[in-house]
Parts: C-alpha cells; structure tokens; sequence
C-alpha cells in the first residue's frame, strides 16, 4: 500500500501571510541604494554653491523639522 505524499496548498495557512514580490520591487531599490553610494563615495569636483542663500537656510530648516 503506497503511502500518501503531502502536496503543497496554493492558498495560505490560516493567519500567515504570504508576500510574492515583482523582480523590479527588489532591483529598482538596490539600483537606487547602488547609485547614491556611488555619489557618496566619489563625489568628483565637488565645489562650494556661489548660488542664493535662501536654499541653504530652506534646507536647515527642513533637517531641523525633521529632527525633532
């Protein structure tokens, strides 16, 4: 007499969770991550803005908003 073998069931177990992800929900943020390293990393000729003031102050207060 042949034993019986478990198939897996398509649908969940009752109360977990299954999450299947697109190829791209993975790749675009590793693309994103990869490339603002490579910014960080090798900045180039980076130089001093000469531009208006005003951007700079905008900026600290957006950091110093999202700081508390």
């Amino acid at each position: 007499m042949p034993a019986r073998t478990h198939t897996r069931s398509t649908t969940p177990a009752p109360g977990s969770v299954e999450v299947r992800l697109p190829w791209w929900a993975v790749a675009l943020p590793a693309l994103a991550f990869a490339a603002l390293l490579l910014l960080i990393v090798g900045p180039g000729e980076a130089r001093a803005s000469t531009g208006d003031p005003a951007l700079g102050r905008l900026l600290a207060q957006i950091m110093d908003l999202l700081s508390r």
